[in-house]
């Protein structure tokens, strides 16, 4: 019989962050926020805002990010 004695092993593929286009978007938001001493939360978090929306409406950023992951939007 073919008992399994210890714990069962997943191999996982390695994290590979420059397949990942949600980090180029984080990067080029911690580029503009980069300098904020925000003294609450809020603050934070309106210009974390604020930056995701200026991406939103520069089409050929988000482009970039997924070109740079090896993805492309069919239009």
């Amino acid at each position: 019989m073919g008992l399994s004695l210890g714990p069962t092993v997943f191999h996982f593929p390695a994290y590979a962050p420059d397949l990942n286009a949600q980090e180029a978007i984080w990067a080029l938001v911690k580029r503009t926020i980069g300098n904020l001493a925000a003294a609450h939360l809020d603050q934070l978090a309106t210009a974390v805002k604020r930056s995701l929306r200026k991406i939103q409406y520069r089409p050929h950023l988000i482009d970039g990010c997924l070109a740079g992951a090896g993805l492309a939007l069919d239009t």
